[in-house]
């Protein structure tokens, strides 16, 4: 791959940019797979309830992913390199302070600020190589962005598990930290300035509503299964959600340089691309965080046997993303893509009828197929998001697609995770009646997060009870995650093909 400079640079340093981009790009997701490992030595050494230690994963996936759009147009308005730069000083501050941290609940305020700082810096990467890079290189070099993305989520967990056995909880956060001073040092040398001359600054009545409105529709989500689906709190968290959604719209629709330019939204494949920007956080990102608890808590394992089990799923993210790039030249992007989301379901069914046994190595080969799948159009999405508007936009188009991307993260992890306990709930209500329900409910949100052992000590000689519901809830959980991925792949599929029928016309 020749790619093409930036005005005043050299490709030399475009190859440092593309580095210092892919290093971004490995790190960020990093953050929010490694500590599915750690939150039981996490527990172990901080205490914490369940919803606490829950805050541990999905704080970093809220703010990050509630920024993201916000993160984008920063990058027009106030420069690329300076809001990559920013980010990545703010996330290595917060990740040094983490391991420091006396409790869980400062944990999860740290985690909260890491978010901010890892949107910034992912937004910053991604408009920066846009501006970089143009025709076919910049198709590759996204692909490539891509892969690095998807094998911090996919490895995440192994890196973490060996960072556990050999060192504590605390090294996984300081090595993460450690590698994001090393991308300081390549943006500072390899990144250069450029900004959107017709920017006018950032839509802050926009940001702050789209941001507040992800943020209480997350937090009533996990909210769920502590309080009941019809509480005064979750309620209300939701009710407010859909009003400020509203407002955004509104917002949106008067400003003169909106942040997100709601007409887009008419063309098909720019809905065809949010979908697919979605769609590996419902089939993918939600394994990488469940089947690790599941391993460590409920079968048994080690972190690094735990984190080496997620190989499986990991392994076909080296290859595939590429070759689905390779394959586009005799088949569309939207066959690819709906084609790889059959393969998810098929994989995600029989995912589901081998855990029945337990964790070995029949698991291998369900893993393997659900990782091929989501990687076909994982090799495709980040070329596609790009090419939607003018590049002179590309900061709104990446805000947008890692916006739904990474916000599609927080709120898949906190719906399957309360579809997971509410089947629990449900299961444990059937088998014990209501005679304590609020030992239930905490025993059923321990189990979920694979915390067996505390979970028996609120309804003693339960155990076994208790390790069967799961594995039951577990099974139902993956037959309408493998159920809703065949509904997406016929949505891609018509979205997609409408859109290049209408090009070919």
């Amino acid at each position: 791959m020749t790619p093409l400079p930036a005005p005043g640079g050299t490709p030399r340093r475009d190859w440092l940019l593309l580095l210092a981009a892919c290093l971004s790009g490995l790190l960020i997701p990093l953050c929010f797979t490694g500590p599915a490992v750690v939150l039981p030595s996490i527990s172990h050494a901080l205490g914490g309830t369940a919803v606490q230690l829950n805050w541990v994963v999905n704080g970093y996936i809220l703010t990050y992913g509630s920024a993201m759009m916000a993160a984008g147009s920063l990058t027009d308005a106030y420069g690329r390199k300076r809001v990559w730069w920013i980010g990545l000083v703010l996330f290595a501050l917060v990740t040094f302070a983490i391991p420091l941290a006396p409790t869980v609940g400062w944990v999860d305020g740290l985690r909260l600020a890491q978010g901010l700082g890892g949107a910034a810096a992912f937004a910053g990467a991604m408009s920066s190589l846009a501006q970089t890079f143009h025709g076919p290189a910049r198709t590759r070099v996204f692909s490539l962005l891509g892969t690095t993305f998807g094998l911090g989520l996919a490895f995440g967990p192994l890196a973490a598990g060996w960072l556990v056995e050999i060192a504590g909880w605390r090294w996984v956060f300081v090595a993460t930290g450690l590698i994001a001073i090393l991308g300081l040092v390549l943006v500072w040398v390899g990144a250069t300035e450029s900004r959107d001359p017709q920017a006018r600054g950032l839509d802050w009545p926009g940001a702050i509503s789209f941001t507040a409105a992800l943020a209480l529709f997350t937090y009533g989500i996990l909210l769920a299964p502590e309080d009941g689906w019809t509480s005064r709190r979750v309620l209300g968290a939701l009710l407010a959600s859909a009003v400020l959604f509203v407002a955004f719209v509104g917002i949106e629709r008067r400003v003169a340089r909106p942040m997100l330019d709601l007409s887009l939204f008419r063309q098909a494949r720019f809905v065809g691309v949010q979908v697919l920007a979605a769609s590996p956080a419902f089939f993918f990102v939600t394994l990488i965080v469940m089947l690790p608890g599941r391993f460590i808590g409920i079968d048994g394992l080690g972190p690094l046997e735990a984190g080496q089990m997620m190989v499986a799923l990991a392994v076909p993210l080296l290859v595939v993303p590429l070759l689905a790039a390779l394959l586009t030249r005799w088949f569309s992007a939207g066959s690819l893509s709906g084609f790889g989301l059959l393969l998810v379901a098929a994989g995600l069914v029989w995912l589901g009828r081998t855990l029945a046994d337990g964790a070995g190595t029949a698991l291998v080969l369900p893993l393997a197929l659900t990782g091929i799948g989501i990687g076909l159009p994982w090799g495709l999405m980040d070329g596609m998001a790009v090419s939607v508007v003018e590049k002179e936009r590309a900061g709104m188009a990446t805000g947008i697609f890692n916006c739904v991307r990474v916000s599609a993260d927080g709120i898949a992890i906190a719906m399957v995770g309360a579809l997971l306990a509410s089947l629990i709930q449900a299961g444990l209500f059937a088998s014990l009646g209501a005679t304590d329900p609020a030992a239930v409910i905490e025993a059923a949100n321990r189990t979920a997060l694979g915390d067996v052992q505390q979970a028996a000590a609120r309804l003693p000689g339960a155990r076994a009870l208790l390790l069967a519901t799961y594995d039951h809830a577990f099974g139902q959980a993956l037959h309408a995650l493998a159920a809703a991925s065949v509904l997406t792949a016929i949505l891609v599929f018509v979205l997609l093909r409408r859109e290049e029928r209408g090009h070919a016309r």
